[in-house]
């Protein structure tokens, strides 16, 4: 499913230069995907895409502390908990996408969650949302997920 995911952020520079699902899952069929994931990719990419445009339509703001529960905590793992904590306080991800990340990431039934998979979860909901990235925090979302080198502070 996420290699159709990251196809589609590859592939189409807007989510509304996306042709419509029935169209979408004939192109990704005919490039060779998997007639079970295309519909596994395209129930999970319809599911952001409405939570993105509730959270558009929402302008509160929180100054609150998210706190995990145990199962999601269990679900998520400590890399991507920490992940996801940086790019909110790096302004990234307002609390509203903090939960649209979240939720999506505990409908992949995985545990923990890998953090490249976490990666692009955030990166197809700044995309359905019509946000850019910058380029430091691409490099950051599309970076390597193995060991590197520390970053060093000056």
């Amino acid at each position: 499913m996420f290699d159709i995911l990251v196809y589609l952020y590859e592939t189409y520079y807007r989510p509304d230069a996306c042709p419509e699902p029935a169209a979408l899952a004939k192109k990704l069929s005919a490039v060779g995907f998997d007639d079970v994931e295309i519909s596994e990719a395209l129930v999970w990419l319809n599911d952001l895409t409405e939570m993105a445009g509730v959270e558009q339509a929402q302008t509160a703001a929180s100054t609150g502390t998210r706190f995990y529960v145990d199962e999601e905590q269990d679900a998520l793992g400590t890399q991507a908990i920490g992940f996801i904590a940086f790019l909110e306080s790096a302004r990234v991800l307002s609390p509203l996408q903090r939960e649209i990340v979240i939720e999506r990431a505990l409908a992949l039934e995985e545990s923990p969650v890998n953090l490249g998979k976490l990666k692009i979860i955030v990166l197809m909901l700044l995309w359905s949302q019509g946000k850019e990235p910058d380029a430091l925090m691409f490099d950051d979302l599309f970076g390597s997920d193995e060991e590197q080198a520390p970053r060093l502070l000056h």
